[in-house]
């Protein structure tokens, strides 16, 4: 396993249990972590934190995640970071809908936590490049 010391990855899921396990997921994987029950405070929050990654949930309390994704669009900078969404939306046009809106990857919960670590470190990869 390789460790990401350098790399920092923002997590935006509104589950406690399943931002608990991301995050020491990541965390256990070697990459920074900072973590978000929702998106009232993405935009400041990438703003100091300066991810290199953001896996998101699209169901959150305050804002819709389609809508995070078309704003991150909208913004050169955000519009810059890999995102990988992990979504208990489990339907086809949900994925289209979220890759067209710029998302990398699509994981619908659960999720099977090796897959969606490689697919980090991958996005992360071809990033740098």
């Amino acid at each position: 396993m390789k460790l990401h010391y350098c790399e920092k990855v923002l997590l935006v899921e509104d589950n406690d249990v399943n931002r608990m396990l991301l995050s020491d997921c990541f965390k256990f994987c070697g990459y920074q972590v900072k973590a978000l029950p929702g998106g009232s405070k993405f935009f400041s929050t990438v703003k100091t934190f300066r991810p290199n990654l953001i896996v998101l949930d699209l169901k959150l309390p305050d804002i819709d995640g389609f809508l995070l994704l078309e704003k991150m669009q909208q913004n050169s900078y955000t519009a810059k970071i890999p995102v990988i969404v992990v979504s208990g939306l489990a339907f086809k046009s949900d994925c289209e809908r979220a890759i067209g809106l710029g998302a990398r990857r699509y994981f619908v919960k659960p999720v099977i936590l090796t897959e969606l670590t490689q697919a980090i470190e991958k996005e992360l990869c071809f990033h740098h490049k």
